[in-house]
Formats: C-alpha cells, sequence, structure tokens
C-alpha cells in the first residue's frame, strides 16, 4: 500500500539487530520480519525511524528478502540509519542497499529522541 496521506510517527524508532525476527531458523526469522515490515507499510504505521545494528545489518544489504519492503518504507519518509561499524565488521559495506550507512552516535541519537523505542 502506499498511501502518501499516512503520518509517520516520529517520535517512534524501530531497533533491528538480528538478521531477521526472533530466535528461530533463518527461512522463518526471514519472513516473520518481512511480513512485520510489510504491516507497517501496508497498515500505515510508519515509525520515524529504523535502526539496523549487530546482524541485523544484513537486512538492509543486497540479497535480503526484505529490501523492497524496506525501500517502499524509505520511500515513504521513513529513515532508515544502517551501523557503519557493523556493516565494516561483516564486510558488508559495499553491499548496503537501502538506507545510509550511519553511526552509533546517530542511532543513539534516534533512542533518545523516541517516545518509544521498539527491538525486532
Amino acid at each position: 500500500m502506499t498511501d502518501e496521506t499516512a503520518t509517520i510517527a516520529r517520535d517512534v524508532t524501530i531497533l533491528v539487530t538480528r538478521n531477521g525476527m526472533g530466535h528461530a531458523d533463518p527461512a522463518l526469522a526471514h519472513k516473520l520480519a518481512g511480513t512485520y515490515f510489510d504491516l507497517l507499510d501496508v497498515e500505515n504505521r510508519l515509525p520515524g525511524r529504523i535502526c539496523f545494528y549487530a546482524e541485523g545489518v544484513k537486512l538492509a544489504c543486497a540479497g535480503s528478502p526484505v529490501l523492497e519492503t524496506l525501500a517502499a518504507l524509505e520511500a515513504r519518509g521513513v529513515e532508515v540509519i544502517v551501523c557503519t561499524t557493523c556493516l565494516e565488521f561483516y564486510g558488508l559495506k559495499p553491499q548496503l542497499a537501502v538506507g545510509k550507512a550511519g553511526n552509533m552516535k546517530q542511532i543513539q541519537a534516534a533512542q533518545w529522541d523516541a517516545a518509544r523505542v521498539l527491538s525486532i
């Protein structure tokens, strides 16, 4: 869904620290994350920011099963911040496909500026 009248909840930040959602088989973890991000888009529950760090950065890189949805969220105004240190650690910086490479200061600011921080 691409309802341009959706309001972005600028005071909400979502943290993604895993390559998928939950402690599950990778295929299931990816499916759960895909459903979660799809629902944000379809139900117009747009957070101000989504921050990826640790293994979560893999979801914002080439080959991720959730790239299309993350790109759609970003196109609708959701800020996507991906930890540069983590990208470099995993050798993924050249494969960043959605969002912008950021630092821990930006991720921390996103948390402090938010009224609600959700971790998935």
